[in-house]
């Protein structure tokens, strides 16, 4: 019965973000240009942290890895995205719906917690120099690496073998660019009260853990620049080193914690749409951007790549 149930509806559509045609060419254009710049910034960012010897720390490696889930993170939505701004509403299978969940949820939440091994390798960093290589050993680098991909990757698939499970029989039409949680539960028939508790509880608190860790590492990173650093040149010289992940958590955690932590009833609104936009497409163009513009070491690295 599951099985028949599954099939009524083999496929959906994504009703994306405007029906107004002449939106659509502006839109596509722009997006165009925001995944083609995610695409072009961040993988300078790796072929530059992989081929210049002295970016070889700590920093960098957390940097190349938020590198590499940028341009996944974006590959997963924006195409599909670019295609339905080209064509109209685009019909997705079951499978590939369920994939685009997987991969959502999966990179996202794995940057989630890889932003919080970034903020703790601030904090070694600057409050504590002279442990710090021993600290931040390439082993530890590779276990909180590790950690963070794991995480992500047993969260989502929670998600997709639930939603899995689901079935679908009244109408197909999605009111998003993709396949997210709350729209699909939005439509299926079968009871979701399991899926929204999970929703609630795992995926709120995949947000907000990493996140309760990032807020008192900057504190303290804050109190020790003011209490500890004598001079304002020295303060704003290590609060620089630090300045543009800080950019970067912000950009990230304020649309995420919008979306995902008040305990949602379900109903995607268009806000939800607007917010997963900000993270899904304009947040992965603008990090390499912020780490560059920033840094002079990576500026330095560049030029001699370049």
């Amino acid at each position: 019965l599951a099985m028949l149930n599954q099939t009524e509806v083999s496929e959906f559509l994504l009703l994306g973000l405007t029906n107004i045609q002449g939106l659509q060419h502006f839109f596509f254009t722009s997006f165009l240009l925001l995944y083609s710049a995610t695409l072009l910034g961040n993988s300078i960012i790796v072929i530059v942290v992989i081929s210049e010897p002295r970016l070889h720390t700590p920093m960098y490696f957390f940097l190349g890895n938020l590198s590499c889930l940028d341009m996944f993170l974006s590959t997963v939505t924006l195409p599909k995205m670019l295609t339905g701004f080209l064509f109209g509403h685009q019909p997705i299978s079951f499978g590939g719906c369920l994939a685009q969940l997987h991969f959502f949820h999966f990179l996202g939440s794995t940057e989630a917690v890889l932003l919080a091994g970034m903020a703790y390798d601030r904090y070694v960093a600057i409050c504590n120099p002279l442990h710090y290589a021993l600290v931040m050993s390439p082993r530890t680098c590779l276990l909180l690496a590790v950690a963070s991909w794991s995480t992500g990757f047993v969260h989502a698939v929670m998600h997709s073998v639930m939603t899995s499970q689901l079935s679908f029989c009244g109408h197909n039409q999605i009111q998003h660019f993709f396949c997210d949680i709350k729209p699909l539960l939005n439509l299926a028939c079968s009871r979701t009260r399991l899926n929204m508790t999970l929703l609630n509880v795992v995926t709120t608190s995949v947000v907000l853990g990493p996140f309760t860790l990032v807020v008192p590492s900057y504190l303290y990173i804050i109190s020790f620049l003011f209490y500890k650093v004598q001079s304002q040149e020295g303060r704003w010289k290590l609060f620089s080193t630090c300045a543009s992940h800080l950019t970067v958590v912000v950009l990230f955690y304020i649309p995420v914690l919008l979306n995902y932590t008040p305990p949602s009833s379900g109903n995607p609104t268009q806000m939800d749409v607007q917010v997963t936009l900000i993270y899904s497409a304009v947040t992965p163009a603008l990090n390499p951007l912020i780490y560059t513009l920033r840094n002079q070491e990576v500026k330095t690295a560049l030029k001699k790549t370049l």
